[in-house]
């Protein structure tokens, strides 16, 4: 079989590839939460309501997820940078199309085709690295796609603030399009052909009882926040998802080529590093939703400060997670991922005890600290996820990884507003939903509840680790002697 390894052109260029897949990667999952800064803006200009807006940052993550496994899976079919190409002009049609003001269900519909496009290049993307890159530098270059999706998915509401403060909100939207370009048509000189192809068919069954299950779930979750959870819609939208979920295990374990085939969860090193992560990823947009109110409302900071001051977690991280990528593939990932995840949670230790009257200085370490942790864990733990599956399985090892990075995402957004509104009320006796001017340690109580139960996740996902790490030193040792 050919192999890009052995592809002195495929070579040459790996690094133009990586340049090339890493732009799309960053603004991919920059458009996650770049539109959370502008749907004030965007609510007055169309005339809509606030709950109604919200649906331009949810209808983009539910596509995605819902899209995920069915596209690495295409991949592995028709190949993988087929289905990138592809998904690059479907992201930069549905970004021009998003930024023009003709009402709610145009924006709507750009952002699924947006939404589309960018689940056709998640999916791929570090399965193309993985076979383009040679072994001694898989974990450099898997750092550095690491880097890309922290960075756009941290630094959107900086770079949202920043483009709202000058210009029309559709801006925030269009920047895509010549990024977009430039980027396609270096794609179009760097990127090699197809050469690896799976012979099996589509599961068209569990494609879509799996987009109807990711429907169901996060669509009655994000109508509950608004509604209340006890309406009859949003219990049918459970149901449904609970109907989707039943009909899917059962049918993909009898397809003879299932979109998601279990048997891949038996590889130990793979599930955990997929939990790990989705865990983290909670961790992380748990800290997103929390520490603006926190800087902004509890301690008085302007949003531009506040906003210089989260920029230190994904600034640390782009710096860190090339150099952690690099060190894995000389020294191995599974210690890199450990220490990473005690700096995180060493990290939430910190906001957990953080109040009004924290230095601010003390609590800027602890961004730089959770910034430096996830630098050290996210490219290793890309590496163990990618490499220990087989060749004809990356595909859906890439889609499977990408869905826990954005399942980690929704679950750490609706985590976070949940438990901290919850533990408001409880501490206030009446129902909450916003921040309480009037009742700062109101919200220092639900802030304090939320990172607790965060750094219990934490420090799961680091025993979990450790454990593993642990494990192999003594596996290995036993074979030395």
């Amino acid at each position: 079989m050919e192999d890009y390894l052995a592809d002195p052109k495929v070579q040459s260029k790996r690094w133009l590839i990586l340049t090339a897949v890493g732009m799309f990667t960053f603004m991919s999952t920059l458009d996650g939460s770049i539109v959370n800064i502008a749907l004030p803006t965007i609510s007055k200009d169309l005339g809509i309501p606030m709950n109604q807006s919200e649906w331009v940052v949810s209808v983009y993550l539910i596509v995605i997820c819902a899209l995920l496994l069915f596209f690495g899976k295409l991949g592995d079919i028709v190949g993988k940078i087929r289905i990138f190409r592809i998904g690059t002009i479907l992201f930069v049609l549905g970004s021009l199309f998003s930024g023009f003001n003709h009402g709610l269900y145009l924006l709507l519909a750009g952002r699924a085709v947006q939404a589309i496009g960018a689940a056709m290049t998640m999916s791929t993307n570090n399965e193309i690295i993985t076979e383009v890159f040679p072994i001694h530098e898989r974990g450099k270059a898997l750092g550095w796609i690491g880097s890309f999706v922290s960075l756009g998915s941290i630094a959107g509401p900086g770079i949202g603030g920043l483009i709202l403060a000058k210009l029309y909100w559709g801006n925030i939207f269009w920047i895509n399009v010549p990024v977009g370009i430039l980027t396609m048509i270096l794609g179009a000189f760097v990127l090699p052909k197809d050469i690896s192809f799976a012979k099996t068919k589509i599961d068209w069954l569990g494609t879509i009882t799996f987009a109807v299950l990711i429907i169901g779930l996060f669509g009655g979750i994000f109508v509950g926040q608004d509604t209340g959870y006890q309406h009859w819609p949003v219990i049918c939208l459970f149901i449904l998802a609970v109907l989707a979920l039943g009909i899917f295990i059962y049918h993909e374990n009898r397809a003879v080529a299932p979109m998601l085939d279990f048997k891949i969860f038996k590889n130990v090193d793979f599930s955990l590093s997929l939990l790990t992560a989705f865990m983290i990823f909670v961790v992380n947009f748990v800290f997103n939703v929390i520490s603006p109110f926190y800087l902004q409302n509890a301690r008085g900071l302007a949003a531009s400060t506040a906003g210089y001051l989260l920029m230190i977690f994904p600034v640390v991280q782009v710096l860190v997670a090339p150099v952690s990528g690099a060190i894995s593939d000389r020294i191995g990932p599974e210690s890199l991922t450990f220490f990473g995840l005690v700096f995180i949670t060493v990290s939430q230790v910190g906001y957990y005890l953080t109040n009004l009257q924290t230095p601010l200085w003390l609590f800027t370490a602890f961004v730089g600290l959770v910034g430096l942790g996830n630098g050290m864990f996210q490219a290793p733990n890309n590496t163990i996820v990618m490499s220990s599956v087989e060749r004809q399985d990356l595909g859906q090892a890439g889609g499977i990884n990408s869905l826990a990075r954005e399942l980690g995402m929704i679950v750490g957004i609706t985590f976070a507003t949940t438990i901290l509104f919850s533990a408001m009320s409880h501490q206030l006796g009446q129902h909450v939903t916003t921040y309480l001017p009037k009742h700062p340690e109101t919200f220092i109580y639900g802030m304090k509840v939320t990172f607790l139960i965060s750094m219990g996740l934490s420090l799961i996902a680091t025993i979990l680790t450790g454990y593993r790490w642990f494990k192999g030193r003594s596996n290995r040792k036993k074979l030395a002697d």
